[in-house]
């Protein structure tokens, strides 16, 4: 098995869900591997309100889970007002339980029509003005739509941009406002992704799978799959995969306040 040829140690998956059902028949087993892996933390990210609240019960579950909150522009589509106001409200009353807010922002590839991407910045900002008054770093989804999002969250101070997959200007642009950039196992298969991993900071960059999306290889994504991305940026940068693994928890315990 690849991951277990040379082992490394500490390796932080930033941004996965494991509440997805895609994990209903073997979540334990899937947790196991990455912990046997090296994978010792998992940042939990929900979506809407159903998987906040599993991912609230897995933080509480497992210590080596942290939670974020968030209401993804991809979970806007139909819902009214008091349904949207009631997850905003759930984001808010259950934040002292999370380590960040999101994944929550723009997605313009989904999204082509100006109504529903002003929808989508309209409840972006008041996603961006919960993470802000709890002072918890926000967790944007920012697909094809990297830079709108990144001038909405100028005068914030702690920003990750996960699953990044933007333009290089913008990437460092959100570096140099002191922003994380979080590449995914998606790098081990796509040439931009790689170019970007070849020019990110490594001391503003995270790692993560996004599972079950975003497999280096065919099939469902799972936490232990990051390894593959650290290798590979490890091998893009010249540096040695240890270094990489440490860094990037590193950084990641940073933004998310974790020990």
């Amino acid at each position: 098995m690849r991951n277990a040829q040379r082992p490394l140690a500490g390796v932080i998956d930033s941004h996965c869900h494991l509440d997805f059902k895609h994990f209903n028949r073997d979540r334990e087993a899937v947790m196991e591997n990455a912990r046997r892996a090296g994978v010792v933390r998992m940042i939990n990210s929900g979506v809407d309100y159903s998987t906040n609240s599993k991912s609230l019960e897995l933080a509480k579950r497992y210590e080596f889970i942290s939670a974020t909150l968030g209401f993804s522009p991809n979970s806007i589509d139909g819902k009214k007002e008091p349904e949207i106001q009631m997850l905003l409200d759930q984001i808010e009353e259950n934040a002292g339980q999370a380590v960040g807010i999101g994944e929550a922002g723009l997605d313009y590839y989904h999204s082509k029509d100006a109504p529903t991407r002003e929808r989508q910045a309209e409840i972006f900002k008041r996603v961006i003005a919960i993470a802000e008054s709890f002072g918890l770093p926000l967790v944007i989804h920012s697909r094809d739509a990297e830079q709108p999002a990144l001038d909405m969250v100028k005068h914030l101070e702690k920003v990750v941009f996960h699953c990044y997959s933007g333009t290089l200007p913008t990437m460092r642009e959100a570096q140099d406002r002191g922003f994380y950039i979080s590449l995914a196992t998606n790098v081990c298969r796509s040439g931009h992704h790689q170019i970007l991993a070849k020019n990110v900071s490594l001391d503003h960059l995270l790692v993560e799978t996004d599972s079950p999306f975003l497999s280096p290889r065919k099939g469902r994504n799972e936490p232990a799959n990051v390894l593959d991305a650290v290798r590979l940026i490890a091998r893009i940068k010249g540096l040695e995969p240890q270094d990489v693994a440490a860094q990037t928890a590193a950084n990641t315990k940073r933004i998310y306040n974790i020990h």
